[in-house]
């Protein structure tokens, strides 16, 4: 008895070692294989800013999957060294060719102005800069106050009109970037607006005009909104009121129940015949109580 038990726990030994070995070298082989597929990319070390050249001290190397490897991405130092960035790069993030200038832009404005684009810059006030919250990457709506040259409209004094849509602001002041706390307003006195340009045609016409007021938009409002402008007499006309659009975060309230109508039953003759008598019982009389020897009755009063 004592050998057969010898025999199985060494039998079991010899499995359970085998079934170890094998589990260590696919392991191992895993290894070897994901370590074969990795290659260098060129991340960013530092954050690099919007417009800036980007240096060696901003660079390193970082292993990746070859089938993870974002399109456009470099593997060599050298190809990155010198290039402006046309968009912020966060800290460790991958560097690829949609985020930097063609080859021998320089660095500032001019890289991060779109093909077929022009910069032009606005002055502004704590009024016409929505009182400094205008940073680099809002979009705004211009607005102009003109008086007309007809004579007709000239009686009916200035006329405010939005004149360009979703205009993006490229810098304020001599800022590219915006600041990490974009609720802290920045004190400029100039910004510097992305148009084409037709659009700066207009631009400019309507600051030697007149006066310019910037409106800001919500990033994602892309729509196109044609107004008739306003004069003294639709200022007069007075406003409707309009109601505040709810939070996009607020839930549509729940429909109340609607009630529903109780069915009719139709009263038959029985029912009605019941009802009358149960209504003749409940009436109140006038009786006295006449008691003759072992006998009791009532007797009504009319």
């Amino acid at each position: 008895m004592r050998n057969k038990r010898l025999i199985l726990a060494l039998t079991g030994a010899v499995l359970c070692g085998l079934v170890g070995v094998m589990l260590v070298t696919r392991y191992l082989a895993s290894v070897q294989a994901y370590t074969r597929d990795l290659n260098n990319v060129v991340v960013a070390k530092t954050e690099i800013p919007l417009g800036a050249k980007i240096t060696v001290e901003q660079l390193a190397l970082a292993p990746i999957p070859n089938g993870s490897a974002p399109e456009g991405a470099f593997r060599k130092v050298e190809e990155v060294v010198g290039r402006v960035a046309i968009t912020p790069i966060g800290l460790r993030e991958s560097i690829t060719n949609l985020k930097l200038a063609p080859e021998g832009i320089g660095a500032g404005l001019s890289a991060v102005i779109p093909e077929g684009y022009r910069a032009m810059t606005v002055k502004v006030d704590d009024i016409v800069g929505v009182s400094g919250f205008v940073m680099p990457g809002s979009y705004v709506d211009v607005i102009a106050v003109i008086v007309p040259v007809n004579q007709t409209n000239a009686s009916q004094g200035p006329i405010s009109k939005i004149v360009l849509q979703n205009i993006k602001v490229l810098a304020s002041g001599a800022k590219l970037d915006s600041p990490e706390n974009q609720r802290v307003p920045s004190d400029v006195k100039a910004v510097t607006l992305q148009v084409t340009p037709e659009q700066a045609e207009k631009l400019v016409l309507a600051a030697n005009e007149g006066k310019l007021q910037l409106v800001m938009r919500n990033y994602g409002d892309q729509g196109d909104s044609q107004t008739n402008g306003a004069n003294k007499a639709s200022l007069l006309s007075g406003e409707k009121v309009k109601q505040e659009p709810a939070p996009p975060s607020a839930k549509d309230p729940e429909p109340k129940p609607v009630p529903v109508a109780k069915p009719r039953i139709k009263r038959t003759a029985v029912v009605a015949q019941h009802e009358a008598k149960t209504t003749a019982q409940a009436v109140s009389r006038k009786s006295i109580e006449l008691i003759e020897g072992s006998k009791r009755r009532d007797i009504d009063i009319p």
